[in-house]
């Protein structure tokens, strides 16, 4: 699993070294201590410097994480640190700030002694560099807190992540099968827009290469495919012929992720049949999601991309719309055809034959378990119009799935949002929400906030 790599730059002033040089390796052990706590959160990885107290120092540690391709530099004030030694390399940083203010001790009080001052002074140099920074117009986030004390790590974590996504984002090769749904209007955007406000490339696929593309795979691959999911998932009537004719088609698809390198696709259902693909493949995005792939359904080319964005950060997103409100149990039916992420899954997948009745194509399986329960946000990516977009988080929690129920062939899950349903579903739709979103497992909304931030959309937490 490819990990989040953040760049921890300590802050301190040359004139300690020279006249309370004692204080050095109780600073270091504290710097240390912080980038362990750090890389506790899950795929984060730290990248350290030596303790930086002058100009070239900081420049030297800058430098060093631009290389290693750091997503975010996250600063940390051992002690007080003059601004003026860090004002240049940080306001010249390509990077994302993110400012950690914490100190060792976490009660100072009348009875705390006078040398504990030295070590826990670092918001005095917090402020002084803050302040430069805004004078600078260098953008910067800030989380306070103590380390051990609150949850101060997992939110600036969290922000480094986000930065890695808002970059993943940026750079996104996003495929599509078939046309955009005829008529959702809710998150279609011209693609050379998408272009120019996000970054990412649209790479169509090409139609008339489709049974070439299924006929080059090769039966050792499909043999090999039935194999796995016998192993890995209960079958519930899905034969090794419907299941090998299916997967031709998968893998086929798969193929084409691969060459063209892209990090999220999408598949419009209606592109099977006749002129288009034999069987449309749900396992393929089941998949993908579950590898770190994007995807969303019916065309929507910027959800998938935000998807991917996710999973690059955080591997249990899923593509998922609001489909029916329960509002007796103030939760809300999150579903789709067949797409959404394995790794969330509640328990082991079971492969059904799927009725596919919108076009010739036959009738393919699903792989399919509830979602999960757990604490989850709901996420959306609204386009305003004018190249402005709205990032919508809401915080919630997903229910357990009962082991019986009826909604067996299809993607099933409910939501419960913090808020009253009503008021989360009025507010959603007021600022604009779509009907395809994200949901992303073991965070809080107020993260995506940095990642809003990125691109200078606006934020709105529900």
């Amino acid at each position: 699993m490819k990990k989040v790599k953040v760049g921890l730059l300590p802050l301190y002033v040359k004139l300690y070294d020279d006249s309370l040089p004692y204080m050095r390796p109780k600073v270091e052990a504290f710097y240390e201590e912080i980038a362990e706590k750090l890389e506790q959160e899950e795929k984060l990885e730290v990248v350290r410097a030596p303790i930086c107290r002058l100009e070239n120092e900081f420049q030297a540690a800058l430098d060093r994480f631009v290389r290693e391709e750091a997503s975010a530099v996250i600063t940390l004030h051992l002690a007080y640190s003059p601004s003026l030694e860090s004002e240049k390399p940080l306001a010249n940083c390509p990077l994302p700030i993110l400012v950690l203010d914490t100190t060792p001790s976490c009660d100072f009080s009348p009875f705390n002694s006078i040398a504990d001052i030295d070590y826990n002074h670092g918001i005095h140099g917090v402020q002084d560099m803050c302040s430069l920074l805004i004078r600078n117009g260098k953008p910067f986030e800030i989380f306070a807190g103590h380390y051990r004390c609150s949850d101060v790590c997992n939110r600036v974590a969290n922000a480094a992540k986000a930065k890695a996504a808002a970059k993943a984002m940026r750079s996104a090769r996003v495929g599509i099968v078939g046309e955009p749904f005829a008529g959702m209007g809710d998150f279609r955007v011209p693609y050379e827009n998408l272009k120019r406000d996000i970054g990412m490339e649209v790479l169509p696929f090409d139609m008339s290469t489709v049974n070439d593309r299924v006929k080059a795979v090769s039966e050792d691959r499909v043999a090999a495919l039935w194999q796995e999911d016998s192993r890995k998932y209960l079958n519930d009537g899905v034969s090794e012929e419907l299941h090998n004719d299916v997967s031709r088609v998968s893998l086929a698809i798969d193929d084409w992720i691969k060459e063209e390198k892209l990090s999220a696709f999408s598949i419009n259902f209606l592109a099977t049949g006749k002129n288009g693909l034999p069987y449309m493949p749900f396992d393929r995005p089941c998949r993908a999601m579950e590898e770190g792939i994007g995807y969303a359904g019916e065309g929507d080319v910027m959800t998938a991309a935000f998807v991917g964005a996710l999973l690059s950060s955080w591997p249990e997103s899923t593509f998922a719309e609001m489909f029916c409100p329960d509002w007796l149990r103030n939760t809300v039916f999150l579903s789709h055809m067949g797409e959404y992420n394995l790794a969330v899954s509640e328990r082991t997948p079971t492969m059904r034959v799927k009725n596919f009745p919108f076009t010739e194509a036959g009738n393919p399986f699903t792989v399919m378990a509830p979602m999960k329960g757990g604490k989850a946000v709901f996420l959306d990516l609204a386009p305003a119009g004018d190249g402005e977009y709205t990032l919508i988080a809401a915080d919630g929690e997903m229910l357990t799935v009962p082991k019986e129920h009826n909604m067996i062939d299809l993607v099933h899950g409910w939501f419960s949002p913090a808020e009253d349903l009503a008021t989360f579903l009025e507010e959603y739709s007021r600022v604009g929400g779509t009907h395809h979103g994200a949901l992303v497992y073991g965070v809080d909304a107020e993260a995506f906030a940095s990642f809003a931030a990125e691109f200078g959309w606006n934020f709105v937490r529900i």
